[in-house]
C-alpha cells in the first residue's frame, strides 16, 4: 500500500513538474501573469494554465513573438470555419480572450492581431500560435463559472446564462 501511495504521489509531481515547464507566473491578487516558455504552443498553454488555476470565467490578454499561427474565421453562411497557417516570424499586437467551460471542460477563446516584417497585420480567432520569443499574458480569474453551449441557429458555442 505504502508503495501504490508514493507512486501515486511522485505522478502527481512529475505531472504538476510538466505542467509548470510550460510556463511561469506570478499572481497578484485575482490576476495572474503568465510568461509562456519559448517554442511552447500558445492556446495549449494557456487552456492548461487555466485547468491548473480552476479559471472557470475569466479574460486573458497579451503579447509575444511568434513563428506559427493559424487563424481561423467564421462565415456565417456556412456555419464553418475556415483555417489558415502562417509560417513567418510575427508579433502578437493583441491578444484577447475569455475563459469559460463547455461540457464540463475548460474552454478558452482567443483572437489575436499579428503583425508582419512588413509592418502589416493579420486577425482573427487564434486557433494555435507557437512562441518563438517572449510570449507575455494576463489572466484575470472571474468568481463563478460561465458554460457555453452549441448554438445551432448560429453555429457558434455562445454562452449559457442561466434566467434570473
Amino acid at each position: 500500500m505504502k508503495q501504490v501511495l508514493l507512486s501515486f504521489i511522485f505522478t502527481l509531481l512529475a505531472l504538476n513538474i510538466h505542467a509548470q515547464a510550460q510556463y511561469t507566473y506570478q499572481q497578484l491578487g485575482d490576476k495572474y501573469v503568465v510568461s509562456v516558455n519559448n517554442h511552447e504552443e500558445v492556446v495549449k498553454v494557456l487552456t492548461d494554465f487555466c485547468k491548473d488555476m480552476n479559471i472557470q470565467a475569466g479574460s486573458i490578454i497579451g503579447i509575444g513573438a511568434i513563428n506559427e499561427a493559424t487563424l481561423r474565421f467564421f462565415n456565417p453562411q456556412t456555419k464553418k470555419y475556415v483555417d489558415k497557417t502562417f509560417n513567418e516570424q510575427m508579433e502578437i499586437s493583441n491578444l484577447t480572450g475569455n475563459v469559460s467551460t463547455m461540457n464540463g471542460k475548460t474552454y478558452v477563446h482567443i483572437h489575436a492581431t499579428l503583425g508582419r516584417s512588413d509592418y502589416s497585420a493579420l486577425a482573427g480567432h487564434l486557433l494555435s500560435a507557437k512562441l518563438n520569443g517572449a510570449g507575455e499574458f494576463v489572466v484575470e480569474k472571474f468568481d463563478g463559472k460561465i458554460e457555453r453551449y452549441f448554438d445551432k441557429g448560429t453555429g457558434l458555442n455562445m454562452y449559457l446564462f442561466e434566467s434570473k
